[in-house]
Parts: C-alpha cells; sequence; structure tokens
C-alpha cells in the first residue's frame, strides 16, 4: 500500500485550483487576465487562487508579460516541475517503456526494455530496478512520487482497470492491474488503453494545447484510438471510446499497423526479429515500405473521414509507436471524402502528426496520476 510519504505530502486541490492548474500546464507563462477570461472564473478569484497555489509549491511566478492594458504588466505563471513527479509504464506486446515526468509535463528520465516474455513476474522485476534507478539519479521525486501510470493494449472489461490485452500478454488478461501495480510499487495506480493514454497525453503536453477537440489515431502492434472533446477524454460507457480499428471491416481491408508493415518488409527480405528491433533500425527505403504505404492509403481514408464525418474535430492526430518519418510520408495520402457540394465545401479537420515525443504511450500514462490527483480534465 502507499506510503503516508507519498500519499499526503500533497494537498488536493480543489475543482477551481484544478482548472487553472490544467489551464497553466497547457499555457505555460499565462497571466491571471488570461486565466479569468478562458477558465470562467472571476478575477478576484484567480488572484486568491493563484497566490494560494503559489504558496504551496505548484505553481511560481515569472516576469511581467505585457497584456495590452493599462497598468503595470501582469507576472507570469507556471508550473512548478519539481512539486510532484509520477511514473508513466507502456505495456506492449514485445516490450515496455517506463518513464519519470515531473509536475510540469518533462521527461526527466526514461527506459526502454525490450521483453522476451511479458509476464508480471519479468514486468515488476525489470520495473523495480528501473524505479530505483530513476530516483537515485533524481532524489527530489522519491518523496514527491504521487503515482504510477500504466496504458496497456487492449480493451476494457469492466470500465476500470480488467482488460482483455492481446495473447502476448496473457498475464496481463482480465485481472485488476491498478491493484497488482499499486502491491508492487507502492504508489496509487491508474490505467488505460494505450491509446487513451495517448490521447491524454497529447491533450495536455501536445496538440491539445491548440485544439480543443480531435481525435488520436494510435499506430503500434495493433491500430487504436482516443477522443477528446473540449479537453476532455471521451472514454465511453466501459472504457472502450475511441477503438478506431474495429470501423474496419476487416475481411476487405488490411490493418494499417505496425505488425502488417513488419509482414510487409520481411516479405519483402528484411529480415527483423520484431516490431522493437524493426523500429530500431527502421529505414523508410526498405523495400515493402512503400507497399505498405499504398494498402493503408484506403483503410485510413476510411477511418479518418468516419471522425469527420461523426465527430468534426479540429484535427486528426497520428501518433502511437510508428516513427516520425513514415507518419510524414502517410499523412500527404490519407483523402477526407467530401461531397464538395457547391463551391464552399464543408470545413474537415486536418491530419496531423503528433506533437509529443520520446514515447506517446507511456508520456501518457505518466499524465494520469498527475491528472487524476491535480489536473482538470476539462476547463
Amino acid at each position: 500500500m502507499p506510503t503516508p510519504s507519498m500519499t499526503d505530502v500533497f494537498q488536493r486541490p480543489s475543482d477551481s485550483e484544478a482548472t487553472i492548474l490544467g489551464y497553466v500546464l497547457r499555457n505555460n507563462g499565462t497571466i491571471q487576465p488570461e486565466i479569468a477570461r478562458d477558465c470562467g472564473l472571476s478575477q478576484q478569484t484567480v488572484s486568491r487562487l493563484v497566490n494560494e497555489l503559489v504558496d504551496r509549491g505548484a505553481l511560481v511566478l515569472g516576469g511581467r508579460k505585457v497584456n495590452g492594458r493599462r497598468g503595470q504588466p501582469s507576472l507570469s505563471i507556471a508550473i512548478n516541475p519539481h512539486h510532484a513527479y509520477s511514473l508513466g509504464v507502456a505495456l506492449m506486446t514485445d516490450a515496455m517503456s517506463v518513464l519519470l515526468m515531473d509536475f510540469a509535463g518533462n521527461v526527466v528520465d526514461y527506459d526502454y526494455i525490450a521483453m522476451p516474455a511479458m509476464t508480471r513476474r519479468a514486468v515488476f522485476a525489470r520495473l523495480g530496478e528501473v524505479r530505483d534507478r530513476f530516483l537515485e539519479a533524481t532524489p527530489a521525486a522519491r518523496e514527491r512520487l504521487t503515482g504510477v501510470g500504466i496504458g496497456i493494449s487492449g480493451y476494457c472489461l469492466d470500465g476500470k482497470s480488467r482488460y482483455n490485452p492481446p495473447r502476448s500478454l496473457d498475464d496481463w488478461a482480465m485481472v485488476p492491474i491498478e491493484e497488482l501495480f499499486s502491491d508492487a510499487l507502492g504508489l496509487p495506480a491508474w490505467v488505460e488503453n494505450d491509446a487513451n493514454a495517448a490521447a491524454i497525453g497529447e491533450s495536455f503536453l501536445g496538440a491539445g494545447r491548440d485544439h480543443a477537440d480531435f481525435v488520436y489515431v494510435f499506430m503500434a502492434a495493433g491500430l487504436g484510438g482516443g477522443v477528446v472533446i473540449d479537453h476532455r477524454l471521451m472514454r465511453g460507457k466501459h472504457g472502450n471510446g475511441g477503438e478506431l480499428g474495429l470501423i474496419l471491416p476487416w475481411r476487405l481491408f488490411q490493418l494499417p499497423t505496425l505488425e502488417t508493415l513488419l509482414q510487409s518488409v520481411r516479405k519483402a527480405g528484411i529480415e527483423l526479429d520484431g516490431i522493437s528491433h524493426m523500429l530500431s533500425q527502421f529505414d523508410p527505403d526498405w523495400p515493402g515500405v512503400a507497399e505498405w504505404i499504398e494498402q493503408s492509403r484506403d483503410p485510413l481514408s476510411l477511418i479518418a473521414s468516419a471522425i469527420a464525418a461523426l465527430l468534426d474535430p479540429d484535427v486528426i492526430v497520428l501518433g502511437g509507436r510508428i516513427p516520425r518519418v513514415l507518419a510524414e510520408m502517410v499523412i500527404p495520402t490519407i483523402e477526407l471524402f467530401d461531397d464538395a457540394r457547391r463551391h464552399e465545401p464543408r470545413p474537415l479537420p486536418r491530419v496531423m502528426l503528433s506533437q509529443t515525443r520520446v514515447d506517446a504511450c507511456a508520456i501518457g500514462a505518466a499524465m494520469l496520476p498527475l491528472e487524476q490527483r491535480f489536473y482538470a480534465s476539462m476547463l
């Protein structure tokens, strides 16, 4: 169970404080008038709450920022990165990645571990080693580690923490994942589908800083997604909102996944051990890559067009484990279907590259404890 030093060191923010924290995270260097305007709070309330959050160490004041009004410029406001830390764990079919994040969403430390077997015993043994190494390198995080977030491939069974993942993750199927991680690490734990986790990270630290409404297309061994509306993840009744791969009639289309990419380049003569090996060595000029892009065009266009028609988001974000150079090649091939009525067609979302770096799922997983404990999920 969590130790008192890990759970009691923080004062849980009120709803209005959490709204301010979430706004400042997305708009680093903002000022009080901007917070009041965009968060629907009075200037007096914002002033009082910002001062309290500064006193508690969650926010810091910076230099003065001109805001176009008369009088002295306002002090800029930023997240104090050292206020809290979190761990993010991405459980993949062939690997695990672990990330230490600070309160401002910065990646403090990171490790990627290829795993021959993704059993609970193997994962927790390696995870304990990585956590200890992270905390030794960043001693300040030891007493201010607020929790661990887990992203896992598969769909949720109970709307909480039981998942049905791919066969290679059999040891994690239909078990209380949050409870297992909390017991193993002595920390509060939160779990999400890998695509939903990545969408949360993108909402706070990536495209969500400029776009309140977007759909995240998560490409890994499988194909998933996350829907964010008004900065809030739409989890759905059972926690399975955004299962984009299920839009495709599988008998008619090849799924645009890294597994089918691996099959394509292997068929063309490239010898690779698996997805992790392929990603570490990836060359966009490999034979089989162009063929995979061509085969992915229609299914991705169908998915993107369905997203545009059903949800009308600002943007569609392509991310996950797909190499950035490959994503940049894929995006121009995606066509959003439109009837082109008259000479003013309906507005369509732009397809863009994920703005988070390092590891989309691990970043989103590390955001889970911070989101749950400190940051509002909508403005």
